[in-house]
């Protein structure tokens, strides 16, 4: 049976609401298809298991209290956008078992893969959207967040799917209302033109600032950060990662 939650609720059955959406590609969202390969039995287990019972949905109307999600509130939220198979996403909330963290993947395989570390790890502190993020973003409290990850999304590399790409002026503004001045976004990824299409994106923006200072800053990921199954995968193929962060800019003073 799942429980209510607030104004946010978790989700009854997200594997029926997820199977019955289309998947055409023409809703102008930032991901692409929702079902991959047959998810092997153990992933399946897991994601029947798991995913009711973390997952929630985003109200059709009014905002969402995202430390009603968890069982004992936070004393700090991070936001994970597109966490592919999830192994950066488990290996945090195990490393910071004192902040939630929200994830947002509407891919059914990557899911699976989650829920099986969720369950094998005995995660407590992750709630799962199992849908597009642009809805949680429009939902959630202004500066609830104090750290975000975006980790290797799509490209899009086609001028036509551009206005598709996670990073863009309008992402970036509904970023900065829900993270805390000082809070980290973090942009990771192997595509050269992603990497140049965020970075001027991020460093025009007014409300965030690009932290590097030397070559070596997005040269190098964070001492925390872990690295993702594609992560490896691009650096065993000679794909070079660069690792942009952010900080959102304080407030302004009052006049």
């Amino acid at each position: 049976m799942a429980r209510r939650v607030d104004e946010g609720r978790l989700v009854r059955d997200p594997l029926l609401a997820l199977a019955a959406e289309p998947d055409d590609g023409r809703d102008g969202r930032f991901h692409g298809r929702r079902r991959g390969k047959h998810l092997k039995p153990g992933r399946q287990r897991a994601l029947e298991v798991v995913l009711p019972r973390l997952s929630f949905q985003v109200p059709e109307a009014g905002g969402l209290d995202p430390w009603a999600l968890f069982d004992a509130r936070p004393a700090a939220l991070w936001l994970e956008i597109g966490f592919g198979g999830g192994e950066h996403l488990a290996a945090q909330a195990e490393a910071n078992p004192g902040v939630g963290l929200i994830g947002c993947e509407p891919f059914l395989n990557g899911l699976g893969s989650l829920c099986a570390l969720i369950e094998d790890k005995g995660l407590g502190n992750v709630r799962l959207l199992p849908d597009d993020a642009r809805p949680l973003l429009a939902a959630l409290p202004e500066g609830c967040l104090e750290r975000v990850f975006v980790l290797f999304p799509d490209p899009w590399p086609k001028t036509r799917h551009a206005k598709r790409r996670l990073i863009s002026p309008r992402t970036l503004s509904a970023l900065a209302r829900i993270t805390a001045p000082g809070g980290e976004l973090r942009v990771f990824s192997d595509d050269p033109t992603y990497v140049r299409w965020a970075l001027r994106h991020g460093t025009e923006h007014a409300e965030w600032q690009w932290t590097a200072r030397v070559p070596g800053d997005w040269r190098a990921p964070p001492a925390d950060h872990a690295r993702t199954r594609y992560e490896e995968k691009a650096l065993a193929e000679g794909r070079v990662p660069r690792y942009l962060v952010f900080r959102r800019r304080p407030e302004p003073a009052a006049p």
